[in-house]
């Protein structure tokens, strides 16, 4: 007979691939507000120096993060985290409201629903508030950059958010120090999947701890309560799932292209052979098989829509 405690592990990794479809879905139905209201990020989605500028900025916030971090400013980066999901949330609000009603009250409302979101998240950052928040603002933050750059950039821009990824959690690690921080400040970037029955985010917090001077057994002291991603492991690849279906289309099911749908299933795919690695219990970058996946599942549906 099959265990309790094998059914919640079952369906907690289930949630994961559950919430990556459901911000690369979402991401591509804000394709079309999001255009209208002009929040397309870069003004020439076919320039490759876009995602060099990217990554620029991408560095850039890491190293002011990791500075705050080193130095226990932790009042400042609550603070610069809050103000960033305010901002962040205003463009998702928006965009959603947008759907149903025109630009000018859409906004006034999105900046009213993106303080409320903020102050929720600061108040009472439960588990399944930060996840509901963390899918709808990562596909709004995928739909902008969806709707900003063509295939072709985004697929370089995968592949070096990969490539970054894999170095700075398997080489420099900063990347662990930065997810430590996160997860004692219980700052809600991420996603929180609980592995057990009453789990609270903000009484029990994750348990353990992801140690880099321990990598080969990085829950030897404590086992976790939860399961912790990124909302940048939801986020890029769904950059291309929304780019193919603006970019690409042909195919496929209503908004979503051969291309996208492609992307969509490879993103998939790449989250199953992620989760498989993460159950080893060491440490992984999340990005090189995510953004392979989708990168792989791009190029099959735009060959299978070519035929």
């Amino acid at each position: 007979m099959i265990s309790k405690e094998l059914i919640r592990e079952f369906f907690a990794l289930l949630a994961m691939p559950v919430m990556l479809l459901a911000v690369g879905v979402g991401s591509v139905l804000l394709a079309v507000p999001m255009t209208a209201s002009g929040y397309a990020v870069f003004e020439d989605p076919q320039s490759l120096s876009n995602p060099i500028w990217f990554i620029g900025m991408l560095l850039v916030f890491t190293a002011f993060l990791l500075i705050l971090i080193k130095y226990k400013f932790k009042r400042i980066i609550d603070w610069v985290i809050r103000l960033s999901l305010f901002i962040a949330y205003i463009y998702v609000f928006s965009g959603l409201l947008g759907l149903i009603t025109n630009l000018d009250y859409a906004l006034i409302f999105g900046i009213i629903g993106a303080a409320l979101a903020t102050l929720l998240l600061w108040k009472f950052p439960e588990w399944y508030v930060v996840d509901i928040l963390g899918v709808l603002l990562a596909a709004g933050i995928a739909s902008m950059f969806g709707i900003s750059l063509e295939p072709v950039p985004v697929i370089l821009l995968l592949i070096l958010l990969a490539l970054y990824d894999a170095i700075s959690v398997y080489k420099t690690k900063h990347m662990l120090t930065l997810a430590n921080g996160v997860i004692e400040g219980r700052m809600p970037i991420m996603v929180v999947v609980p592995k057990k029955e009453g789990y609270s985010f903000i009484r029990d917090g994750v348990g353990g701890s992801i140690d880099p001077d321990n990598s080969s057994d990085p829950q030897s002291k404590h086992e976790r309560a939860a399961y912790l991603m990124g909302l940048g492991d939801l986020i890029m690849p769904s950059i291309l799932v929304t780019s193919a279906a603006v970019f690409v289309p042909g195919g496929g099911i209503g908004m979503l292209s051969n291309p996208a749908i492609g992307a969509l299933l490879g993103s998939l795919a790449g989250l199953c052979v992620l989760l498989f690695a993460v159950k080893t219990g060491k440490p992984q970058a999340g990005l090189p098989p995510l953004n392979g996946g989708a990168i792989l599942g791009f190029l099959i549906g735009w060959f299978v829509m070519t035929l």
